[in-house]
């Protein structure tokens, strides 16, 4: 009986224990939280910010005086961004989609220990990681050989197949999907395109979600690509009208003769930093708004697949 009495007192005092672990481990999470949203509020303020206050005061998570004046630098595009914006989306949602079938499919190849190509395959997967042609001989293959100067392919095809994420999809195919099902619908006989699109790509909606955030934030912030290949005015993307605005007022900045006409129309003074966080905002915007709807995908999608079931 004095054991028994023994664990019924040491019991309420594991269970306090643990409540008191789980109350600080909330406080470091909550703590983290505040810290890695602190920049995104503050570049929030700052947008809308009065650019005069923010010279003087600095930057600050509550300002004194609110002001349009740098978002309109960068809404006052208005045509020009709203096809850039049209842009951006149709190269991230067909650039995404295209690269998860090409590798997902690739993946489900590699996977295969039977398939007599798959060694030769994972090989030729891992060269471009290791070597690389360079910048120039990749600019005169597209606009010479392919003739795809200024052309939206360009903007979709050097991103629509990384060897990581093939290598992620392939992990999770080859670590948690059964063979077995595999195996059956052999034995059923379905062939290897049925046993993919019936049975594997269903099972890989997690780690596609998680891979095709990572694609989907890489279309979205690409600009290199747009700087290189296109001309028309049309045809730029987000990344690339952001930066020509950056440009804009940097000129401004460096003419000190600006006609009275354009510093009123800018509000006496022209907006660096509120025009700076602006763009920032417009560039990030959609992706913090999207990221919550991914997230549970995008951490099952990693660990899941790195993990042997």
């Amino acid at each position: 009986m004095a054991k028994k009495g023994n664990k019924m007192d040491l019991a309420p005092s594991r269970r306090d224990r643990m409540s008191l672990g789980q109350i600080i481990l909330l406080i470091l999470l909550f703590a983290y939280t505040v810290f890695c949203a602190a920049p995104i509020w503050l570049t929030i303020v700052s947008a809308f910010t009065d650019e005069k206050w923010l010279t003087s005061n600095g930057f600050s998570f509550w300002p004194g005086q609110w002001s349009m004046v740098g978002m309109n630098s960068v809404l006052r595009y208005g045509k020009q961004l709203a096809t850039s914006y049209g842009i951006t989306i149709f190269v991230t949602v067909v650039g995404t989609f295209l690269g998860l079938f090409i590798m997902s499919m690739y993946a489900y190849s590699i996977s295969r220990r039977e398939f007599y190509l798959s060694k030769f395959l994972s090989v030729f997967l891992i060269i471009p990681m290791l070597f690389n042609g360079g910048q120039l001989s990749g600019y005169i293959i597209f606009t010479q050989n392919y003739h795809l100067k200024d052309s939206l392919l360009l903007l979709i095809l050097p991103l629509c197949v990384t060897t990581m994420n093939v290598i992620i999809l392939r992990t999770y195919i080859a670590n948690s999907i059964p063979n077995e099902l595999m195996e059956a619908a052999k034995i059923d006989g379905a062939g290897e395109y049925r046993t993919f699109f019936q049975i594997t790509l269903p099972l890989l909606k997690p780690s596609l979600a998680a891979v095709g955030f990572m694609m989907a934030t890489a279309y979205w912030n690409d600009w290199q690509n747009a700087l290189l290949y296109i001309d028309s005015a049309n045809k730029k993307p987000l990344q690339l009208l952001l930066i020509n605005i950056q440009k804009s007022i940097e000129m401004l900045l460096n003419n000190k003769s600006l006609p009275a006409q354009v510093l009123a129309a800018l509000g006496g003074s022209v907006p660096q930093y509120s025009a700076t966080m602006s763009t920032v905002l417009v560039v990030v915007g959609p992706i913090i708004i999207a990221y919550p709807f991914f997230q549970k995908y995008f951490v099952k999608g990693l660990t899941v697949g790195s993990v042997k079931g």
